[in-house]
C-alpha cells in the first residue's frame, strides 16, 4: 500500500474556510462536544454539498503537498469528537449535562440516558465520497471509546467500563463499514488516555482491542494534550505512552511538535512490559 518507509498523512483536522464555518463562533467556544449548528454558514439544504465540495479542497491540497495517506480533513466536524458521539443511539444532545473537562473547566457533554449503539452508518459517507475523488490511501478518524466516555454524563450504566465498551462495539460497528466502504487506515482519537493515565491503564487498551477487533490494515491510535488555541501549557511528557505498545493498533501517533518534545520518548513504546 505504502511506498515508502514513513509515509505522511495528517494527523487530524484541516482548517475549514470562512465560507464554510463561522470561526467567530467556533473559535468563541470550548470545542463542542454537543452540537452547534449555528457554526455553519450555508442553509440546512445546501450544507452537505458545501462540506463535499470543502472536503474536496483539503484533498487536493494534500494531494498538491504530496501526502501520502490523504484523509477527509475532518471537514464535516464541529470538533473531532461531536459528528460520530452524537449520532448514537442512547444518548440525549438536546439537554446536554455538565463535567470537567481536561483543562478543568465545566463541558457541555451528552447524557447516556439509554444503551449506547450504532444504529446507522455516521461517516460511511465521508469515506465514500474521499474514496471517489482520489486514488491515494485514505484515512479516516473516530473519537475513541475512552475519550467519548470521559467526555459524557453517564446516567445509565452508572459503570465506567461498561459504558467503555458499549462505545468501543459501536466504533467497532462502524470501523467495519468504513474498511468496506474503501478506508484502508482507520485511526481513533484518545487525547482522554493521557489525560486520565490510572483509569486509561485499567479500560484503556481493552477498549481499542474491542474498537479495532476484526479490522484489517493498518490502524492507529492517536493521543495529544488537545486544541493548542485552548491547552497553552503543555507537558514536557506523556503519562500514558509505554502501556500502548501492548494495544492492537499497528501504529501510535502523538502530538510533538508544539509542545516541543524530544522524539526519543517514542522509545518507551519499546520498552514496555
Amino acid at each position: 500500500m505504502f511506498d515508502r518507509l514513513i509515509p505522511t498523512t495528517l494527523v487530524g483536522s484541516y482548517p475549514q474556510p470562512d465560507w464554510l464555518v463561522d470561526k467567530s463562533i467556533l473559535m468563541g467556544n470550548v470545542p463542542p462536544r454537543v452540537r452547534m449548528k449555528d457554526v455553519w454558514r450555508p442553509p440546512e439544504d445546501l450544507l452537505e454539498q458545501a462540506q463535499d465540495d470543502a472536503t474536496l479542497v483539503a484533498l487536493h491540497d494534500q494531494e498538491r503537498a504530496g501526502i501520502d495517506i490523504v484523509s477527509d480533513g475532518e471537514i464535516r466536524r464541529e470538533s473531532y469528537f461531536n459528528r460520530f458521539a452524537t449520532a448514537l443511539d442512547g444518548v440525549d444532545i438536546d439537554n446536554p449535562g455538565t463535567v470537567l473537562g481536561r483543562t478543568g473547566n465545566p463541558t457541555l457533554v451528552p447524557r447516556v440516558v439509554g444503551p449506547i449503539r450504532r444504529t446507522r452508518p455516521i461517516q460511511v459517507r465521508d469515506v465514500e465520497h474521499l474514496r471517489a475523488h482520489t486514488d491515494k490511501p485514505i484515512k479516516i478518524t473516530m473519537p475513541g471509546a475512552f475519550t467519548m466516555a470521559k467526555m459524557a454524563l453517564d446516567e445509565h450504566y452508572n459503570d465506567q467500563e461498561a459504558l467503555i465498551m458499549a462505545y468501543a462495539d459501536a466504533l467497532n460497528a462502524e470501523a467495519r463499514e468504513l474498511k468496506a466502504a474503501g478506508a484502508d487506515v482507520i485511526q481513533i482519537d484518545e487525547p482522554h488516555m493521557q489525560a486520565h493515565p490510572e483509569q486509561a491503564g485499567r479500560f484503556g487498551i481493552a477498549a481499542i482491542d474491542r474498537a479495532l477487533d476484526g479490522i484489517e490494515g493498518p490502524t492507529i491510535v492517536h493521543l495529544c494534550f488537545g486544541y493548542a488555541y485552548v491547552v497553552k501549557d503543555k507537558p514536557s511528557g506523556y503519562s500514558f505512552l509505554p502501556e500502548l505498545d501492548r494495544c492492537s493498533a499497528t501504529a501510535i501517533s502523538i502530538e510533538a511538535a508544539q509542545p516541543n518534545l524530544d522524539p526519543s520518548i517514542l522509545a518507551k513504546l519499546f520498552c514496555s512490559a
